[in-house]
């Protein structure tokens, strides 16, 4: 059975952390399938959100090897249903002056916007879940896509609880957060 797992990670932030925490993924034989990496309300901690899919293979076992490497401060599972969870899209489309009305009305139905604009061409961004961006891919996809770049998932807890709380130095491994 393949599931998929979505790891909020505090780190510090020093050189070296992210190769530290992929080469972990990689040596178990785990498959990281998103990854974002940014800065924290605290200077010094970094937060990285890590979507891994696994097939037969107990997550746990990367989890607490993943606590035990000494720049990792907390490791929490975000479950879908109790967290917010957005990817952000810049995609360039062909947008000649027969087509550019239809793409307009196209980012119009998706809350995308358009941010740059050429004579024969428009950049759009969007934000959203991976379901609402692949959708909106394949709507343009006739229009002709002349560049995509898509960031990885980031993520935080519904409601007013916090990942960091306030103490960003405490070791844990969460079971998923829920509302």
């Amino acid at each position: 059975m393949i599931t998929r797992h979505t790891l909020s990670v505090l780190v510090e932030d020093k050189p070296g952390v992210l190769a530290r925490v992929a080469a972990l993924f990689s040596r178990r034989g785990f498959n990281i399938e998103s990854l974002a990496v940014g800065p924290t309300e605290h200077p010094t901690v970094s937060r990285m959100t890590i979507v891994v899919t696994v097939e037969d293979l107990p997550l746990e076992q990367v989890t607490k090897q993943l606590n035990k490497l000494v720049n990792v401060l907390k490791i929490v599972e975000l479950d879908p249903t109790a967290s917010v969870q957005r990817e952000l899209l810049l995609v360039k489309v062909k947008a000649d002056l027969a087509t550019r009305s239809h793409v307009l009305e196209t980012v119009q139905l998706f809350r995308a916007k358009v941010v740059d604009v050429a004579t024969d061409a428009v950049t759009i961004e969007a934000t959203g879940t991976a379901e609402k961006l692949s959708a909106l891919i394949k709507v343009l996809e006739p229009f002709g896509i002349r560049e995509l770049v898509q960031s990885g998932m980031v993520a935080v807890g519904r409601g007013s609880r916090s990942i960091t709380g306030s103490e960003p130095r405490l070791r844990s491994v969460s079971a998923p957060a829920t509302a």
